[in-house]
């Protein structure tokens, strides 16, 4: 597993794709501390925290199964070549209004729809593309690989966009930009062109749903994408640590850099480790774990005061998504035919993006409800009990086939 692991990041495609996806991985990092922090220095609110993550999912869920048609029937690189200058265009946006002084939420809230919509497009291309990279027996390496890449880029962008913060939001969204622009050049280095799938004669609205009906269909995708939907939505406290950062352990911008930074350090321990010593067997079991201690970490830094140990509960937070990570994509490859991979991707991005952008208003909706730590916590519990309701609702789960 380690050196075939190692020998995929010596070719070049694998390379520019992976590096490609970092990249916009650490320009969206940064972004998110740049605009939450701002959002809640202009508004002291945590319900508008939220409203940025929900001008982000309507875009999204909206036109996510139409960018799996298009990943399908169009041309997967020039997607990802198109929204990662769609994405620096935007940051532009967001360096002009930081340069102009504009004291309105809305701007923001605006070019987060934008980046909404592009990630559309952008999720399911993506997702799709990596198995026509590699070959079938080498996906569950290059998912870790790609998958510990991804993380570095998560560890660092969030430090970096609080530390930059200190000389200003114009500093921050002028790498961002660049960071997006350097995305696209890597990717437009792909020379791999995966097959288009052929239109099927049943009409273009069926074939927008075939994606969705596949899921729906197959217990063991049905179960991993949901699972992580539910316990994202509820346990997600990512969207509130400006909140944490400001008021309750006061440590500022650059600190609150250092917590986005912390789930991602644990993701990334934990995929380099899948990526040498991924386990084989008993990958449901390992999934359901790794959703539980997700659950617990969040309780714990719900209640922490202590700057460092709601950075260990982060990080451990982290570490245990990872695992559900590794082992929810690597499914989705190995079960899916080529045809429709766009569109299944499609719908595990929906889903995704609905636990995260949803989640992140959901946090802000019960912040305001409950308050800012009894919202985390309950958010921590209704995770483990969404573990234990799905041991007992996806039995096929527990009995996945070995990753092959």
């Amino acid at each position: 597993m380690a050196s075939q692991g190692l020998q995929l990041l010596r070719r070049a495609d694998f390379a520019r794709f992976t590096f490609g996806r970092m990249g916009n991985t650490l320009g969206w990092q940064m972004l998110a501390v740049a605009m939450g922090w701002q959002v809640y220095a202009l508004t002291h609110d945590p319900l508008a925290l939220g409203y940025v993550g929900l001008c982000e999912f309507l875009p999204f869920v909206t036109l996510v199964l139409a960018g799996g048609y298009a990943a399908d029937h169009g041309n997967r690189k020039l997607i990802l070549v198109a929204m990662a200058g769609i994405d620096a265009g935007c940051a532009g946006v967001l360096l002009w209004t930081s340069l102009a002084g504009v004291a309105s939420p809305w701007p923001i809230y605006a070019v987060a729809a934008v980046f909404g919509a592009s990630r559309a497009f952008w999720a399911p291309a993506m997702q799709a593309y990596l198995i026509n990279i590699v070959r079938r027996d080498e996906v569950a390496p290059a998912v870790a690989f790609d998958s510990t890449l991804r993380q570095i880029a998560t560890v660092s962008g969030p430090a970096l966009g609080g530390v930059l913060f200190v000389f200003g939001a114009p500093a921050v969204y002028a790498i961002i930009g660049a960071m997006f622009l350097s995305a696209a050049l890597l990717t437009s280095g792909i020379r791999t062109q995966p097959p288009r799938a052929q239109p099927s004669g049943s009409g273009r609205a069926h074939e927008l749903m075939e994606g969705l009906r596949f899921v729906l269909g197959n217990r063991i995708l049905l179960g991993c994408i949901s699972l992580d939907l539910f316990a994202v939505l509820f346990g997600g406290a990512v969207a509130l640590l400006p909140v944490f950062a400001a008021d309750i352990l006061h440590i500022g911008p650059a600190g609150l850099g250092v917590l986005r930074s912390a789930p991602a350090i644990g993701a990334a321990v934990v995929g380099a480790t899948l990526a040498y010593y991924a386990p084989r067997h008993h990958a449901g079991t390992w999934m359901f774990g790794g959703v539980t201690v997700f659950g617990i970490a969040t309780i714990v830094f719900g209640l922490s005061t202590s700057f460092w140990l709601s950075m260990a509960a982060l990080i451990v937070a982290g570490a245990g998504d990872m695992c559900s990570v590794y082992v929810r994509l690597t499914l989705a490859q190995l079960n899916t035919p080529e045809p429709i991979r766009g569109r299944v991707s499609a719908v595990n991005s929906m889903f995704i993006g609905a636990s995260n952008e949803l989640g992140a208003f959901e946090s802000g909706v019960t912040a305001r409800w409950f308050g800012t730590v009894p919202s985390v916590v309950i958010g921590g519990c209704a995770t483990l009990a969404v573990v234990a309701a799905w041991v007992l609702a996806f039995p096929q789960l527990r009995r996945v086939p070995p990753l092959r």
